[in-house]
């Protein structure tokens, strides 16, 4: 009987002890700070890594005046240079609607990836398609030599005696930084202000006859260029965009061949501004 009391006394005492202890409160992190709660970090295979882009144009252009160097003093006895020489560039916009004619015009082609983060910076690959023509029969003050015979003086110059047009054509082949900054948007519809800086070789096509001596082609290298460019572009729907740009650029040419042989050569550097317009679509990744 006594082990019994003992024994009662003993659970009595626990289960105060138990009922004494504070109760901990669960309490609702947004009720209780006013604050949502610090969301899970997203995997790294679901985040967003940019987009793929793709855009086809066209373009005018317009073109700095400048000093063009001709010299063969191999096969040929001649080194002399136009001053101030004037040139222009050549559309040919008429047939651009046929599908068999898109490269025909002044045309521009971008590749490019927009990485997706706080900067907005992407990186493109651009194949600017230009045309420049020097002018015929502009007179121009012509110094040097020809055959032998010193030359100093103004002189009206006609397809006879040079004739010279990168047509197939002033090609900048540009490796360029982009930067985009957003100026508009909607659910459907962004409109965007983009800026590029970028450098590359020119790959072009050169037509020229010095003193009779005519040449067509072929395709190389001929110098750098390199450039800046401002526009605008709207994204429509997320996958197609329209863009607009003006581009300012700086071309040396330091390797255009000149005659049949190809010994001969043409240097000068001159700026340009082009006006692009273009359509093109987006892939996100």
């Amino acid at each position: 009987m006594r082990f019994f009391l003992l024994l009662s006394g003993l659970c009595i005492g626990l289960a105060g002890t138990a009922f004494a202890q504070p109760m901990v409160q669960v309490t609702d992190p947004i009720s209780s700070t006013g604050a949502a709660a610090t969301p899970a970090p997203v995997p790294v295979e679901l985040k967003p890594h940019g987009s793929v882009y793709f855009s086809w144009g066209y373009n005018r252009d317009w073109y700095t005046r400048s000093d063009i160097r001709f010299k063969n003093t191999t096969t040929a006895n001649y080194d002399f240079t136009f001053l101030n020489a004037h040139a222009s560039d050549k559309p040919d916009f008429k047939d651009f609607w046929r599908f068999n004619s898109w490269t025909i015009p002044q045309y521009d082609m971008t590749l490019g990836y927009l990485f997706h983060d706080k900067h907005n910076l992407g990186i493109e690959v651009s194949w600017n398609h230009l045309k420049y023509v020097v002018d015929d029969n502009q007179v121009m003050h012509v110094r040097g030599q020809i055959n032998g015979r010193q030359i100093d003086k103004d002189t009206l110059v006609t397809p006879d005696f040079v004739h010279l047009q990168h047509t197939n054509g002033n090609n900048y082949l540009m490796v360029n930084l982009v930067k985009h900054r957003t100026l508009f948007e909607r659910r459907y519809f962004k409109v965007s202000a983009v800026g590029k800086v970028g450098l590359g070789p020119m790959i072009s096509y050169t037509i020229s006859t010095v003193l009779g001596d005519h040449e067509e082609g072929p395709f190389h290298y001929h110098g750098m260029v390199m450039g800046t460019s401002l526009g605008l572009k709207a994204d429509i729907l997320r996958y197609f965009f329209l863009q607009t740009d003006i581009q300012g650029a700086f071309a040396d040419y330091t390797n255009t061949w000149l005659g049949q042989d190809r010994v001969g050569r043409a240097t000068h550097t001159f700026g340009s501004l082009q006006a692009i317009w273009a359509f093109g679509f987006n892939v996100p990744l």
